[in-house]
């Protein structure tokens, strides 16, 4: 299935394992541009300081992605019955010089709704998320993550390598960066 102006990517790229072992209720699929009324910059908030920047700028964002083919994958998981974005994660795929011109899978945003914790919601957004950076064929798939995460990423297959070092630029008023 090619990926519609609704959609961020091909729905057909996520596991068909991963969908039936959801919780009855519950759907994985990727990011639509209605989610933004589906509350997922709520469930980002679970994450880190998440602004509400409005519904035209997500969508500007939304499509800033969709304009970056086989480049961003995210993707969500949504109560049916309520129509609301419950948990939410996203891949992208970096293409890189070395190892033959390989690629590597990155991912971001893992996120759950606290009431939706427990559910092994988690682990099926990571298991969607390799499973499309393992088949768009890159050679390894990493993410960054606290110290107490440890634990559940090993759980997901993951192993502790190395360090991750981070530098902030200054803050400034908050704007909607344009690229």
């Amino acid at each position: 299935m090619a990926p519609t102006l609704n959609l961020a990517f091909s729905d057909d790229l996520i596991s068909s394992d991963v969908r039936k072992a959801l919780p009855t209720g519950l759907h994985i699929r990727p990011l639509e541009a209605g989610d933004y009324e589906r509350g997922h910059l709520d469930i980002l908030r679970v994450l880190t300081v998440t602004p509400d920047v409005g519904a035209l700028a997500w969508r500007e964002q939304f499509r800033a992605m969709q304009a970056c083919p086989a480049t961003y994958y995210p993707l969500v998981i949504v109560d049916t019955a309520a129509d609301r974005v419950v948990a939410a994660g996203c891949v992208f795929l970096e293409r890189k010089f070395l190892r033959g011109l390989g690629r590597v899978g990155h991912i971001e945003d893992i996120a759950v709704d606290k009431a939706q914790q427990g559910k092994k919601l988690g682990l099926r957004i990571i298991q969607a998320l390799t499973y499309i950076s393992e088949n768009a064929g890159c050679y390894k798939t990493i993410l960054n993550c606290s110290d107490s995460n440890i634990p559940f990423y090993e759980k997901c297959g993951f192993e502790k390598k190395e360090n991750e070092m981070a530098k902030y630029a200054p803050e400034r008023p908050a704007e909607v960066p344009r690229l």
